[in-house]
């Protein structure tokens, strides 16, 4: 009885220990602000990408969509392609030579040619497109709940679903994602809060809150649509851009730690 009775008390242990680790809450981290730059207010910022030179932002809504590239932020787009008004942009990445944009509801991942804006593809998805990043390789997609999917980005099939865990909380309502030193970052609907998570096991490692930034950039003006959303990095100054939907600001943000 000894020697069958203990591996199975060391095993709901060792499960005992996981799960605690799991469950414990993460304090939100320090980061800090490097800049910040003005830009017009009434954009549905959706999506967000930043090359060193060129902006991309993706903007939402029904017959206000449209996918843009900047060189300043601040001033009018070099090019903008507007969508069809039944159409809702949704999360934008760059993977090569193309531009993958997620429509809300209409199940439908648009393929453009980065250089052109030329429409090359459309890809199909079950249920709804939130936010959208790449790894190098695969392409990582939200659907407003806790798991991410990782699809083929010539097929957009899915190869492996991926439910977000850990930090002591029950995650959903992912958004925006930026993939950023073997991470991926996630906004979350209505919440100035985002989230690192592991690739390899779905476990939250890191929480930055973005309220200050939120009221900074806002300044007592009262939105309901008005939440943070937005991620880009900057590998030359080894940071992240981040914004919100008709915010007239974007900031430069270093996290203390997570790769940075």
């Amino acid at each position: 009885m000894r020697s069958a009775i203990g591996p199975a008390i060391h095993a709901a242990f060792t499960t005992l220990l996981l799960f605690s680790s799991q469950s414990l809450a993460i304090e939100p981290g320090e980061y800090k602000l490097l800049e910040s730059k003005p830009r017009p207010g009434d954009h549905f910022t959706q999506g967000l990408y930043f090359d060193g030179e060129r902006w991309l932002e993706s903007s939402g809504l029904y017959g206000r969509s449209w996918l843009a590239e900047y060189t300043d932020p601040g001033a009018n787009p070099v090019r903008r392609k507007w969508l069809a008004g039944n159409r809702f942009a949704e999360g934008l990445a760059v993977l090569g030579d193309r531009l993958y944009l997620l429509t809300y509801r209409a199940g439908e991942a648009q393929v453009y040619n980065r250089s052109n804006f030329s429409l090359e593809n459309v890809l199909s998805y079950q249920g709804e497109g939130w936010g959208l990043t790449s790894d190098g390789r695969q392409l990582i997609m939200s659907n407003g709940s806790d798991t991410l999917t990782f699809r083929d980005p010539d097929t957009f099939e899915v190869i492996r679903r991926l439910p977000v865990t850990g930090g002591g909380e029950r995650w959903s309502h992912l958004n925006e994602l930026e993939y950023v030193h073997g991470l991926i970052w996630a906004n979350i609907w209505k919440d100035p809060r985002i989230i690192a998570i592991d690739p390899d096991n779905g476990e939250v490692k890191g929480i930055l809150n973005l309220e200050k930034l939120q009221q900074d950039s806002l300044q007592g003006r009262r939105h309901v649509d008005a939440v943070a959303n937005g991620i880009a990095w900057d590998r030359a100054r080894n940071g992240l851009w981040v914004t919100g939907k008709y915010w007239p600001k974007l900031y430069l943000i270093r996290p203390d730690g997570l790769g940075f």
